[in-house]
């Protein structure tokens, strides 16, 4: 498992957990709300939205609050309007950062993003700076339970690119981007237990980090996280696994 998923993975079991989970939801919420205005308000039709509603509800947010979140996006209810940016850059140790944000003030997240940079030893680059060191990839898990040949023949047959073994946390199977749900509705209908789908932007090369270079990444990481604009972030980071559950905990 990468050090990006590893970090993932921490983040997502302490919001479960209670820690940050206001965070999480207020997260969710935007992308809901974002994905219904760009889309429609009608999951089956509207692939973004279905992903953001899949999300919102592995993450325990109650059906009345995503109704909200769908219906201020399609403008039954008043609610602000959010614009996408997006942000490249490196952290410390030359690791690659692709930060994804929403936003109702460009300037206040290009100084917040740029500033956390700068704070944790790295910088912003201009737009295309590391986003060739990434593709975009559909990302559906499949949780623990099946047996990776298992995972694989199915996900094979269903049309997915490859899976990877995430150990503990089960596998990762990864798609086009276009054939992200149609994947995920025959791997459902095989019988695999799933937990999220979604679209993300996968390193072609990782960079090892260690010792002060890697401590400052995770509080740079956390920090980023930590933002209200601030929606994914992206990076190629390797960090050793007891080094890293030593450092977020």
């Amino acid at each position: 498992m990468s050090g990006h998923n590893r970090w993932s993975k921490l983040k997502r079991r302490n919001a479960v957990l209670g820690v940050a989970k206001g965070k999480l939801y207020s997260k969710a919420i935007k992308e809901m709300t974002v994905a219904a205005r760009l889309g429609g308000g009608d999951p089956s039709s509207n692939a973004r939205l279905r992903v953001a509603v899949a999300l919102a509800r592995e993450s325990n947010i109650p059906r009345d609050t995503i109704e909200r979140a769908i219906k201020k996006g399609t403008g039954e209810l008043a609610g602000e309007s959010y614009e996408e940016v997006t942000y490249e850059g490196y952290g410390p140790g030359g690791v690659a950062l692709i930060i994804e944000c929403l936003t109702d003030n460009r300037n206040r997240s290009a100084s917040d993003v740029r500033n956390l940079l700068s704070n944790y030893g790295g910088n912003l680059g201009a737009e295309g700076a590391v986003g060739w060191m990434f593709h975009r990839k559909g990302v559906i898990t499949v949780k623990p339970g099946p047996t990776e040949d298992q995972v694989m023949e199915q996900a094979l047959d269903a049309g997915a690119e490859d899976v990877v073994d995430q150990g503990p946390d089960g596998f990762e199977v990864r798609t086009a981007p276009a054939d992200l749900h149609t994947v995920g509705a025959k791997l459902e209908a095989a019988g695999l237990p799933l937990g999220e789908q979604k679209w993300t932007f996968v390193p072609q090369n990782t960079v090892k980090v260690e010792g002060d270079n890697a401590k400052r990444l995770l509080k740079l990481m956390d920090a980023l996280d930590d933002n209200d604009d601030v929606q994914h972030v992206h990076a190629n980071f390797e960090i050793d696994e007891s080094l890293m559950e030593s450092l977020s905990t």
